[in-house]
This record gives C-alpha cells, sequence and structure tokens, in this order.
C-alpha cells in the first residue's frame, strides 16, 4: 500500500485519488488482551467488507498489531481511534492533561508506520458541555498539542479529529483532514449541512466519519435507502470519503452490551442485511454514477505568452474524467511559442487572434464553443482530474447561471510562491450562502452559455483583470444565481517572485478603478470595494478580531451549535487600507525632520503617531503570516523564519500596489463625480406633495437611482436601522435619509424626508487626536508644532464639513429631480411618477 497524503479537497495514494468507502468496527466486548474478539472472527469481518467493496475501516480503540496485518492482507486501510477521558473535565488538571498527551503518543508508537494506517484520530465527539465548560479556545489548543504529539511519533501519518454539529464551531485549521459524525434523515437537509461543512473545512478534506440509521426502529429497507442516498450524497458534495455505522449491530459501550439498536450493515451472527448490499453498490458508483445524459462543456484556455505553463494546463484537461467537453484554446497574439505548444495536443481546437485582451479572448472562445456550459480556465492553472464533473453536479442541483470552485496553490511551486500563496490579493471566492456566491474567480469559473450571451458577454475594458467581477455582477443583476462546488478544484500556481506579485497586485487595483467606473455603488467612500458576501482565502489579520458568537442554544441544548461572526467594522479594516500608509510616512517624515534638528525633546509627539500608522500594519501583517499554511513542509528554522518575514512583507505590500494601480486609473478618495451643489450641515426635512398616489418604496428606488448615477458611495438601511439611505462621498462625512408619507385621500399625499448629517468615526478620531496633540504641544510649549496639529485638525473639520455638505446637496438634489408639475402625468426618474411643491423645514 502506499502511504495516503492530503492534496487540496481529497486524500491520495501514489498519482491516484484515494476515496474512502468505510465502515466502522466496534467497539466490541474486551478480553484480556483487546478489544477485537478472536482473529479469526476479525479476518471473516474484513473478508466480508473486502467483497462489499469496502476499503477502510474506522476503529475506536487502539487495535493490536495482527488486526492491522489482517486488513493489509484485505487491501483494507485502518482509521485508528486514540480514546481518552474526553467525556470529563480534563483540562482542570494539568498533570491529567499531561498523561492524556503521553498515553496518546503511546498509542500513536504502537502502531506508528505500518502501511495499513489510513490516519489516527485524536479525539471523538468532544461532550458539548464539556468544550463549553473549558471554552472554545481552549479546547483548540489542546486539540492543537494532541496534533502535535502523534505527528512527533509518527510525522507521515495523517492525523484527524472527529467533530459532531453541536460543537461543529471548533477552529482546528492544522488537522490533515476534517472528520464529521452526521446523523441526518433527509436527502435536502444533509445536502444544506455538508456544504456547510465544507465551507467550515476551507480547502482541507472533509470524511463523514459515521452516517447510519438504526434498522430496529426504522425498519430494515429503510435503514439500507438511507445509507445509500448518505453515501451518494457525501461523494457528490465533494466529502473524500464515508464511514457507514457500523459493521455489525454487536456493539459494546460504557461496560454494557448495546442491545436496543441495530446499526449495522450485518447482524450480530453476521447475516447480511439488505444495507449491505445498499451500501456495496453506492461505493462501486460514488463519486459519480454512470449518466446516460451528461451535458456538454467547452473548455477555453485564454492565453498571452503563456508557454512556460500552458502544457501543463492542456495536459491535465486532457485527463479530465468526464465525457463531453470540447477544449478551445485562444492565443491572444503571444510572441512566444504559446500557439505551437497548444497545435501539439490533437485534442485543442486553437484560435489565434491579435492582441486584443483577456476579456475579448474570452469572448472569441464564448462564439466558438458549442457547449451548453463554457469553463473557464487560466493558462497558469490546471484543473482535478473531476472538476468537469463537480461542476455538472452543482449545475444539475442548484440551476445556477454560473458556477465555480476553489482554487489553490499546487505544492513544490517553491519558496516564494508559497509565501505569495498565502498574501493578500489573490483570487478568491467571495460566498453569499453556503452554497451561493457573489463572486467566483475566472480562473476556475463556469457558465451557461446562454446566460453569458444574453448579458453581452465579458465587457472589453477589462483586459487583464476584473472581468470576472463584472461578470458575476451582471448575472447577478439579472435575477440569476452563481453556485460554488467545494470540489470543483483547480490548481493555480501563484507568481514566483516579489517583482511578479507586484505588477500583478498593480494590475488588479487599476482593475478596481475600471469597476468602480462602472459599478460606483458597489465602493465604498474611499474607493474600496464593498461584497455583499463573505470573501474566503487569505488576507490580512483584523485589529480587534472580528465578533463572533457561538449559538449553543438555551442551557447548550442546541443539537447544531455554529459560529456566527459578525463581519469587520472600520477599526478591523481601516489599518489594512492603502491609505493608512500615507500617515505612516508622514509621521515618519515628522519624526526625521525634527531628529535631524536635533529637537529630540519634540520626538514624544512624532513617536506616538509613528508607533500607530507604522506598528499597526506591520504588527497585523506579522499576526497574519503567523497563521499562513504552507503546503511544503519546512524541517529547518531557517526557512520557516524566511517564510514568515517574506509573507510579512508582501501583506505590507499588497496595499501599497493596490493603490499604486488605483490611482493610475483615476480612483480617488472623494466619489461625488456629477454636479452637486454644497449644501449646509444641518438637519432639514424636505416636503413634496404629490396627486398621484406613490409608495416610500417607489419613491426612494427613484432617489436611490438618481443617487447612484451620480458616483455617491449608498447603502440602503437595513431592518434594524433608522434611517432609509445613507448618502456619502468620502469616509469623513455622509448624510442619512429617512422617509415617511403622511396620507390625505384620494390619492393624495405629502412625503417627509428628513436629511441628516452624519460625521464618521475616523473624522471624530482624527480631529480628536490632533486636537489632544495640539494641546500637549501649546503645554510643553511647541507652538510651531502645536500649529500643525490644530491645521491639521482643522483640515480634517473642514473636509468632513465640504463632504457632509455635498452628500447633504446630492439628496437634495435627487429629491428635486423627482419634482415635476402636477399637469404632468408622465413617469420620471426611472419609474416613479412625478412629486410637486417642495417645502424645506430646517430643524
Amino acid at each position: 500500500m502506499d502511504p495516503l497524503r492530503v492534496q487540496g479537497k481529497f486524500l491520495y495514494s501514489g498519482e491516484s485519488k484515494y476515496f474512502v468507502r468505510g465502515v466502522t468496527y466496534g467497539t466490541f466486548r474486551a478480553n484480556e488482551e483487546h478489544d477485537y474478539g478472536s482473529a479469526e472472527q476479525v479476518a471473516r469481518d474484513f473478508g466480508m467488507m473486502k467483497l462489499a467493496g469496502v476499503n477502510s475501516v474506522r476503529t475506536y480503540t487502539v487495535p493490536p498489531g495482527w488486526l492491522l496485518d489482517i486488513a493489509q492482507e484485505n487491501d483494507l486501510r485502518v482509521m485508528v481511534g486514540l480514546p481518552w477521558e474526553q467525556h470529563i473535565t480534563f483540562l482542570t488538571s494539568s498533570s491529567r492533561a499531561a498523561a492524556i498527551e503521553r498515553q496518546l503518543a503511546e498509542n500513536v508508537r504502537s502502531c506508528a508506520g505500518h502501511p495499513a494506517i489510513l490516519a489516527f484520530t485524536i479525539g471523538n465527539e468532544i461532550p458539548a458541555p464539556i468544550v463549553r465548560w473549558h471554552g472554545k479556545s481552549n479546547i483548540e489548543s489542546f486539540l492543537s498539542r494532541l496534533y502535535r504529539a502523534a505527528k512527533a511519533v509518527d510525522p507521515s501519518a495523517l492525523v484527524t479529529y472527529v467533530n459532531y454539529p453541536t460543537t461543529e464551531y471548533l477552529e482546528l485549521p492544522f488537522l490533515d483532514f476534517f472528520s464529521f459524525n452526521v446523523y441526518l434523515e433527509s436527502p435536502d437537509v444533509l445536502a444544506r449541512y455538508l456544504a456547510h461543512l465544507h465551507i467550515v473545512a476551507g480547502n482541507q478534506p472533509v470524511v463523514m466519519a459515521e452516517i447510519g440509521l438504526d434498522s430496529r426502529r426504522n425498519g430494515l429497507e429503510r435503514q439500507a435507502q438511507a445509507l445509500d442516498w448518505q453515501i451518494r450524497e457525501s461523494f457528490a458534495s465533494g466529502c473524500a470519503g464515508a464511514f457507514a455505522f457500523s459493521w455489525t449491530d454487536e456493539w459494546h459501550r460504557g461496560g454494557h452490551d448495546i442491545e436496543d439498536w441495530d446499526f449495522g450493515l450485518v447482524t450480530r451472527e453476521r447475516v447480511a442485511k439488505p444495507a449491505l448490499a445498499s451500501v456495496s453498490r453506492a461505493f462501486a458508483e460514488v463519486p459519480f454514477p454512470e449518466a446516460e445524459l451528461v451535458p456538454s462543456f467547452s473548455v477555453i484556455v485564454c492565453s498571452y505568452n503563456g508557454s512556460r505553463t500552458i502544457g501543463e494546463t492542456l495536459a491535465h484537461i486532457e485527463r479530465l474524467s468526464y465525457p463531453n467537453f470540447e477544449l478551445i484554446v485562444v492565443d491572444d497574439g503571444s510572441t512566444d511559442t504559446t500557439a505551437e505548444i497548444a497545435a501539439r495536443f490533437p485534442c485543442v481546437r486553437l484560435i489565434s487572434v491579435p492582441n486584443g485582451g483577456l476579456s475579448r479572448a474570452r469572448n472569441i472562445g464564448m462564439e466558438a464553443a458549442t457547449g451548453e456550459y463554457l469553463a473557464y480556465i487560466d493558462d497558469d492553472a490546471f484543473p482535478d482530474l473531476d472538476w468537469l464533473a463537480h461542476l455538472a453536479e452543482n449545475y444539475r442541483k442548484g440551476g445556477y447561471a454560473a458556477a465555480g470552485g476553489p482554487n489553490m496553490p499546487p505544492p513544490g511551486d517553491g519558496f516564494i510562491a508559497e509565501c505569495v500563496g498565502n498574501a493578500p490579493g489573490g483570487p478568491l471566492h467571495v460566498m453569499l450562502t453556503d452554497t451561493e456566491a457573489e463572486h467566483i474567480p475566472g480562473c476556475n469559473f463556469s457558465v451557461r452559455r446562454e446566460s453569458l450571451a444574453a448579458i453581452g458577454g465579458f465587457d472589453p475594458r477589462y483586459r487583464i483583470a476584473g472581468d470576472d467581477v463584472d461578470v458575476c455582477w451582471r448575472l447577478l443583476d439579472k435575477g440569476w444565481q452563481i453556485g460554488f462546488s467545494p470540489a470543483a478544484v483547480v490548481w493555480h500556481h501563484r507568481r514566483n517572485s516579489v517583482k511578479a506579485y507586484w505588477k500583478q497586485q498593480k494590475n488588479y487595483g487599476r482593475a478596481e478603478a475600471l469597476l468602480e467606473q462602472k459599478w460606483p455603488e458597489k465602493y465604498n467612500g474611499a474607493g474600496h470595494v464593498t461584497w455583499a458576501g463573505r470573501v474566503y482565502g487569505a488576507g490580512p489579520t483584523k485589529l480587534l478580531g472580528g465578533v463572533s458568537r457561538i449559538y449553543h442554544g438555551v442551557w447548550g441544548s442546541s443539537p447544531f451549535q455554529s459560529i456566527y461572526r459578525q463581519e469587520a467594522g472600520f477599526w478591523q479594516w481601516i489599518p489594512a487600507m492603502p491609505e493608512w500608509y500615507l500617515g505612516s510616512m508622514a509621521s515618519a517624515f515628522l519624526v526625521f525632520l525634527w531628529a535631524i534638528g536635533g529637537q529630540w525633546h519634540r520626538l514624544w509627539l512624532g513617536l506616538p503617531l509613528m508607533a500607530i500608522f507604522t506598528g499597526i500594519p506591520i504588527m497585523l501583517a506579522f499576526a497574519s503570516a503567523r497563521k499562513a499554511k504552507y503546503p511544503t513542509v519546512y524541517p529547518s528554522e531557517v526557512d520557516r523564519a524566511g517564510l514568515l518575514l517574506l509573507t510579512t512583507l508582501l501583506h505590507l505590500l499588497q496595499p501599497v500596489a493596490r493603490l499604486s494601480g488605483r490611482l493610475s486609473y483615476g480612483i480617488r478618495p472623494w466619489r461625488l463625480r456629477g454636479k452637486t451643489s454644497l449644501s449646509g450641515c444641518w438637519t432639514r426635512i424636505e416636503q413634496y406633495w404629490s396627486e398621484n398616489w406613490l409608495s416610500v418604496e417607489d419613491v426612494l428606488t427613484g432617489v436611490e437611482a438618481t443617487l447612484t448615477r451620480g458616483g455617491a458611495y449608498l447603502q440602503r438601511g437595513q431592518i434594524w436601522d433608522g434611517w432609509d439611505l445613507s448618502v456619502g462621498c468620502s469616509l469623513l462625512g455622509s448624510a442619512q435619509v429617512l422617509a415617511t408619507v403622511e396620507e390625505h385621500g384620494a390619492g393624495k399625499q405629502m412625503f417627509c424626508f428628513r436629511i441628516k448629517p452624519r460625521v464618521s468615526r475616523i473624522a471624530r478620531a482624527f480631529t480628536g487626536f490632533f486636537a489632544v496633540m495640539c494641546a500637549w504641544a501649546v503645554i510643553d510649549h511647541a507652538y510651531w508644532e502645536a500649529g500643525i496639529m490644530l491645521l491639521i485638525a482643522l483640515a480634517v473639520m473642514g473636509r468632513t464639513a465640504i463632504d457632509v455638505g455635498f452628500s447633504i446637496g446630492a439628496i437634495r438634489s435627487a429629491l428635486g429631480a423627482l419634482t415635476v408639475s402636477v399637469e404632468s402625468k408622465s413617469l420620471v426618474a426611472d419609474g416613479v411618477a412625478p412629486l410637486a411643491s417642495a417645502r424645506t423645514i430646517s430643524e
């Protein structure tokens, strides 16, 4: 047996995927030596398993060596349980915790190196009340300690922890793969929960460690049917395998034989139940059963000077397991040997065109394609063997307009590439739910051909990047949905030099500027995109960490205890903004001037500024680098220190590169581009009389459309907000609108809009900070420095007043656009009927 390894979302034996087709075994009544009865009975059981297509066995206690030998003889791998006292408050005593660690290491040592080992499990369902008692972080730290202890004894072995829904919130990224015990008796509910577990696991494999149904209470036929769809649903969702619970009805637990549950595939006497045939058939047909009709795909590779990697891309596409696809290569005016390499592959349909940019090349591929679905992949990426099969399954189940999956850096690309893979700014997916995305990156992007044609294809203005974001937003604007398949994996090479990474991030910044011009409502006041969903992948650590809550239920009674994270607010993400670096440069320059001028006693004024603006980004970058997980294990301390330092540097460089690209294409912190008058910065009420009945929602929709065209940063109030619209042109100041209507009968109405100024936290913080610094300087008789601080505070206050005034003016202009004569019956402002007789009341 070849040793197992983890690669992406799957386990591999040699060069082939190893899908776990398993059953659980035991626990049985113990004799003086072990928990597994006679060797003859184990051999008969394992022989029956092999005939049924089982390739893996999960034990709950440490097996004797002869059991592992019998498993190897029957081509079975064993996932070895390492039992310990997890049902008690084991962390209360440090000596008890240390004893658990020592015993676990000894148990691993007794099996270490045996070729039949699949993995070691360092725990199984620590009870939720125990986790709640000790605290989430303490349990996570202890499991990490056990993981390291197991790896220290057998470094090549895979190590996992078997979790269950009640403690799903445990964050254990150090595990080699995730394992869950899940008992759900509805296919739809299981499918939704499996999708959620893949989000929890991220880019790591998921194995269902227990699934099954009790035949005593549900009947033999229902047990067989349930195991069939549970296995098929697990593999279709992208799991790396599943264990049916259990092999036999014989079960001993807590010193007693369990007589009132019958979960086995065979009886206590080893007579096969219908469930055994059902499991055998399902295991033979997973991960995908043969289908009579499979939708056609056109795989499209667009390349410009991609000769270094396109051969690898095409070779992997040729080997895809999917039976119905064509392969199109669009050579976008390459000056290297890209076209010659592509022409060597007999399955490739090569289209060579003059260089016109990525979007144009993708449109040419769309026009040439004959498949029902188009699957785009970059020329520096290669797909998993079952890539198209998982995408097809996603379309079949969800009916999406587009779908994609994760893109992961392949192992072995080198030191710098692994650091880039853990740096921010990579091609990431943005999830709205566990199954639906707001954005999927173009390196792993598929779409219905008719849906892409309906929105006019890719926008040619995006020559290098941004095309995928634009297409996703246009598809969502049509009311369609974008699916996400966690198992539709593409391996995407990261940049292998700091210079190449800088260039990539600068190009992404330019793409952001182009997107902002087309989608101003998607960007905040400082010109940064505001995703509706959650971004997954490498990114900066937040300053204070996101607020998270674990919903245990009343007295810890909830069967599904999830962790819910509040999106990071201003103070969490502001230090990662490139504009923050301007403050760092200014504070460093101030300290430099005082230092060369010999005014050492003045440094107390500049050093706090420098510490804030320079120290916080460095601290966050270092924290992010420490959390990174690298594909290659580097035993040398020097190598690990180098990875940490380089990844930290890339976290610091990325915002600067993005800012450089954005500024070069005209994106600015202050964003109202239209003609907007400056208004006074006080609360006012605007009243409009209408002779034609309208709903408040219709009127606000018209105001919203007018403001969007003006380039304002616009937010809708949520159900908990006391306002309807918030309008701003920067991060310093904005204005909020609250609307109501007076009904006067016969369709006559008075619409009332309260427009209220709002000064942002950043404006208040900066003004207050520099005011305090000014007062401090006056006390120290540093009058020149005090004047500078005062001017900065006044400048922030003045700019805030201007921004608030422009925001209020924008709202008043939008309301004015809805005001026409009462004689007019035409619709104005995007379908909103006319209002008239405006009146303003100041508060």
